[in-house]
Order: C-alpha cells, then sequence, then structure tokens
C-alpha cells in the first residue's frame, strides 16, 4: 500500500528555519506534483507552496522569499525549507501528492502530518 510520509517538524523559535521532508513508498510508485499545506487551530487548511513534476514552483503571497519547495526525484521526496518562521505559522503541515506508477497518475494522496510550532 502506498504511502506519503511527512518528517521533520517540531518546536522552533520565532526566526528560526526548520525543513520539512514528505516521501512516498511502495514500490515503483514516484511523486508526480505535489504541494506542502499547513492548517492553523481553528482555520482551514491552505495552500503553502507547489511544485510540479518539472520543477516549477508557486508560493503563497505569505512565504514567498522565506520558504523554498524542492525535490530529490532519486530519493522520492519533497521537501519545504522554511525560513525566519513566525509564531503565526504555527499548525500541522500535511503533503499532498499526485503518485506516478508505470505510466498511470494517481491523484490527491495525503500524508499523516507533521506538527510545527513556532515560539514568540
Amino acid at each position: 500500500q502506498v504511502q506519503l510520509a511527512e518528517s521533520g517538524g517540531g518546536l522552533v523559535q520565532a526566526g528560526g528555519s526548520m525543513r520539512l521532508s514528505c516521501a512516498t513508498s511502495g514500490s515503483g510508485f514516484s511523486i508526480d506534483a505535489a504541494g506542502w499545506y499547513r492548517q492553523a487551530p481553528g482555520k482551514q487548511r491552505e495552500l503553502v507552496a507547489s511544485i510540479t513534476r518539472g520543477g516549477n514552483t508557486n508560493y503563497a503571497d505569505s512565504v514567498k522569499g522565506r520558504f523554498q519547495i524542492s525535490r530529490d526525484d532519486v530519493a522520492n521526496t519533497v521537501y519545504l525549507q522554511m525560513n525566519g518562521l513566525k509564531p503565526e505559522e504555527t499548525g500541522v503541515y500535511f503533503c499532498n501528492a499526485d503518485l506516478r506508477r508505470y505510466g498511470i497518475r494517481y491523484s490527491g494522496y495525503w500524508g499523516q502530518g507533521t506538527q510545527v510550532t513556532v515560539s514568540s
């Protein structure tokens, strides 16, 4: 059974940095397009950054210049480097991805989420 798994969350002080990882498991599966979402307490889940299979990226205005999404297709992993973190960016960060296996695309996989807490 294929899964997405996030890692790298934790506690960081305001202004600090953190890198999140999202990896896929399952024989023959690779990550196609992917995105990182954030859900703050009591708020809706929002898109933070996304990356296409070809490496084109898109960012929420609030994180432009501070966050960077990247991918390692050998490791089947997508990363989110977060710099200059702010307390209001506390929340659960989720990875969402379309996967590909033997030329067939499977859409809409979600990871279990990883908690990021930014202290003031």
